[in-house]
């Protein structure tokens, strides 16, 4: 009987044991968690947040892989990095979708992780940049007021690693404090750009376009590739004032503005560069190319019935004017200069297509700097 006690007293004070261990490592992990996430708080750029949730100290989080895939329906998460600088291409662990559907797909019973065996048919798009396929998985939804905005997936080359039924609620916690830093990062991005975009059509002012214009420069010049530029004006805009009234003006704009927003890519700028005019910038395009993406927007217009407030149809038509950077060797010239030659080459395009009789595509043929080998 007292051999009995005391064996049982053992087993209880070897489980008491092994629970005080299992609190000290949760408490360990815990402390780890939090520093983690105070972290992410503290940062304010969208790219420093991604880089740390990417590529979080090995030392702290012993995760193979670990991969993040956003909802960007809007291209916005994108612009704001490329506007940084970012070459998306170098960072393969980042996917975005282009709609919430994409992501229901993952968690289609409820807004849960999923903790099991890594299955090529359902993860493979998350994992597809890596070298090697994880055996386990945690995919831990992103939420904010219900609704989902990405997933932060983490791979496991033990298949031991994450399985159904482990507790995950420092890795929800932290899924939850990600979800907030990703939604108050691109708010924030959209504060800063409230001085920079036009308030009657809702796209970039001409503060924006001058800014990007000497970046994508900078950019053009070193990576040696090209850039274009077009500007766009509305034929006639002011009779279209005289005529239907400045509310139906107004309603014209944005619709030029949208109408040219759909032809170019998510990655191109554009701007309204004051009046009925507009900017836009194409990069890694030269001109003969540029000029084609202004022609489907030119026929666009073209063919678009506008209203009035009284619902009379008629048409308006853009004129183009088309000119490109495409730098061959380097110039004396500094960025600022740079972009005053090539606006100042799509506007006089601009103004040899008016003069050529409106409702067409000019492409700038004659250049004035020292360079002019490289003006197309």
């Amino acid at each position: 009987m007292a051999k009995d006690l005391y064996a049982e007293n053992k087993m209880l004070r070897r489980r008491l044991d092994d629970y005080i261990a299992q609190a000290h490592r949760n408490e360990a992990k815990l402390r780890r968690f939090q520093t983690h996430e105070l972290r992410l708080i503290s940062l304010n750029s969208l790219f420093e947040l991604i880089q740390n949730v990417l590529y979080p100290d090995p030392a702290v989080f012993h995760w193979d892989l670990v991969t993040l895939l956003l909802l960007d329906p809007e291209y916005e998460i994108r612009r704001i990095l490329e506007e940084e600088g970012v070459n998306l291409a170098d960072h393969p662990a980042l996917s975005f979708a282009a709609h919430p559907n994409d992501l229901d797909v993952m968690f289609p019973v409820s807004l849960f992780a999923y903790l099991g065996p890594y299955q090529p048919q359902h993860h493979a798009a998350l994992f597809g940049a890596t070298r090697r396929a994880p055996k386990s998985v945690a995919l831990l939804p992103l939420v904010r007021r219900g609704k989902l905005i990405g997933s932060l997936n983490i791979g496991s080359y033990n298949a031991e690693r994450f399985v159904k039924g482990v507790r995950t609620d420092f890795l929800e916690h932290l899924a939850a404090v990600v979800a907030i830093c990703v939604e108050n990062a691109t708010n924030l991005e959209r504060l800063k750009r409230q001085g920079l975009t036009d308030t009657l059509t809702a796209i970039n002012n001409r503060r924006f376009f001058d800014q990007r214009l000497t970046e994508e420069l900078d950019r053009a010049a070193r990576d040696g590739l090209p850039l274009s530029c077009l500007l766009l004006d509305v034929d006639h805009f002011k009779k279209v004032n005289d005529n239907y009234g400045h509310q139906t003006g107004d309603q014209v704009l944005r619709e030029v503005a949208a109408l040219i927003r759909a032809q170019l890519r998510g990655s191109d700028v554009l701007s309204r560069y004051g009046g009925e005019e507009f900017a836009a910038l194409l990069a890694r395009l030269r001109a003969a190319e540029a000029a084609e993406v202004a022609e489907r927007i030119r026929d666009n217009v073209a063919c678009h019935r506008f209203a009035t407030q009284d619902g009379l149809p008629f048409q308006v038509t853009l004129s183009i004017g088309v000119a490109a950077y495409c730098p061959r060797q380097p110039m004396d010239l500094d960025a600022q200069p740079r972009g005053e030659v090539l606006v100042g080459h799509a506007d006089r395009a601009l103004y040899e297509a008016k003069s050529a009789g409106r409702n067409r595509v000019i492409i700038a043929r004659e250049a004035v700097s020292a360079a002019a080998e490289e003006w197309y």
